[in-house]
C-alpha cells in the first residue's frame, strides 16, 4: 500500500476509521469489530483513527484490543480530545447516532487539564502506552478554549515527545483555517468537506495546508453514505439527505455506470488525487466493507469519466482529477 509522510510519521495512504465500530447508526458485535480491524491489517492498512466519542469508548477499546497484539512501531494511531466520558446521574437514553454503547456519555472539556485527563483515559481504554496523533475534536463552539487550553496541552505533549503530531478534527474547514493561522499544527482531520458533493476545502484550507506542510486526514469521503448508496433516505453529514443532494448523487452514479465504473471508486479516487490529502480515512463496520473500500481504491475509473465530470462542471474547476485529467 502506498505510504505518505505525516510530519515525523510514515503512514499508509488509506486508514481505518473506527466510528462504525462504535455502533454508528447500528450496533456492531465484538466479533465483527475484530474481524473488521483484522481485515484492514491484512490488507496493509497501518493507520487507525479513533476517538472517545465513537461509541462512547467502545471503538477505542475494540481498536486497542487488536493493536495491542501488534508490534507498536509498525502502525500509527490517532485519537481525539475535547470530550470526557462520564456516567450520567440517571439512566442514559439511547443515543441518536451510536447504538449498543456503554452507559457513559461525552461531556465537552477543552481545558488544558481536561485534555490531559482525556489522554490518560484514552490510553487506558486502548491499553497502549502512547498514541501518535492527537486531534482536538469538534471545537466548533469552543474556539477560544481550544486555543488557550487544548492546543496548549497538545503542544506540551508534542514537545515532550509523548505524541508526534497534533491538530484538530472537524466537519468544517473554516475554523481549521483559523487554527492553522495561530497554532503550529501538523495535520487536520477534515470530514465530509472534500468529496464529490462538497469541495469547500479548496477555497482556503487546502492551499494554506500545502503552503505550511500541514497534512490532511480526509474522512467522510462518502458523505455519511450518500456516495456509497445514493437513494431517498441516504445520509449526508450524518442526517437524511435532502432531495437536491440525492438527485445530484444519482446523477453522479448514472455517469459512473455509463462509463463502466462505480460511484464509490470515483468518490474515493477523486479525494485521493488532491496533493493536500495525506490519508484517506475510511470507516467500516465489517470485513466485507474493508475489502470493498480497498477494492474501490484500485478499481479502474476511465479517463473519459473524469473528462465528462469536468466538462459537465459537476466538480469545482480547481479540483485536481486522477491522472491529471
Amino acid at each position: 500500500m502506498k505510504r505518505s509522510r505525516l510530519g515525523a510519521l510514515d503512514v499508509t495512504s488509506i486508514g481505518l476509521g473506527s466510528a462504525p465500530l462504535g455502533g454508528l447508526f447500528a450496533p456492531v458485535s465484538d466479533a465483527d469489530a475484530e474481524a473488521t480491524i483484522a481485515r484492514a491489517w491484512s490488507a496493509g492498512v497501518r493507520f487507525f483513527d479513533t476517538a472517545p466519542l465513537y461509541g462512547f469508548g467502545l471503538a477505542e477499546r475494540r481498536l486497542g484490543g487488536f493493536l495491542r497484539q501488534q508490534k507498536r512501531d509498525t502502525y500509527a494511531i490517532s485519537t481525539k480530545v475535547g470530550r470526557l466520558l462520564r456516567a450520567p446521574d440517571d439512566g442514559a437514553a439511547e443515543d441518536e447516532h451510536y447504538k449498543g454503547t456503554p452507559r457513559e456519555r461525552p461531556v465537552f472539556d477543552f481545558s488544558h487539564d481536561g485534555v490531559m485527563r482525556s489522554v490518560e483515559e484514552s490510553l487506558e481504554r486502548l491499553g497502549l502506552d502512547r498514541v501518535d496523533v492527537l486531534l482536538v475534536h469538534d471545537p466548533d463552539d469552543h474556539y477560544d478554549e481550544a486555543v488557550a487550553g487544548a492546543f496548549r496541552a497538545l503542544q506540551r505533549l508534542r514537545s515532550e515527545g509523548t505524541v508526534k503530531a497534533i491538530g484538530a478534527g472537524m466537519n468544517q474547514s473554516e475554523m481549521l483555517v483559523r487554527f492553522a493561522e495561530v497554532v503550529p499544527v501538523d495535520c487536520f482531520l477534515l470530514a465530509g468537506r472534500y468529496t464529490l458533493l462538497d469541495q469547500g476545502a479548496l477555497e482556503t484550507l487546502f492551499p494554506l495546508c500545502q503552503a505550511r506542510n500541514i497534512g490532511i486526514l480526509l474522512g467522510g469521503i462518502y458523505n455519511s453514505g450518500i456516495l456509497a448508496n445514493p437513494r431517498t433516505g441516504a445520509k449526508f453529514n450524518y442526517q437524511d439527505a435532502d432531495a437536491a443532494l440525492v438527485a445530484r448523487a444519482l446523477e453522479l452514479d448514472e455517469l459512473c455506470r455509463r462509463h463502466g465504473t462505480e460511484l464509490k471508486a470515483a468518490a474515493l479516487q477523486f479525494c485521493m488525487a488532491h496533493p493536500a490529502v495525506t490519508v484517506a480515512v475510511l470507516g467500516a463496520r465489517n470485513a466485507a466493507e474493508v475489502a470493498d473500500n480497498i477494492a474501490m481504491s484500485e478499481r479502474a475509473v476511465p479517463a473519459a469519466f473524469w473528462q465528462e465530470l469536468r466538462a459537465r462542471k459537476l466538480v469545482d474547476a480547481r479540483a485536481p482529477l486522477p491522472g491529471g485529467t
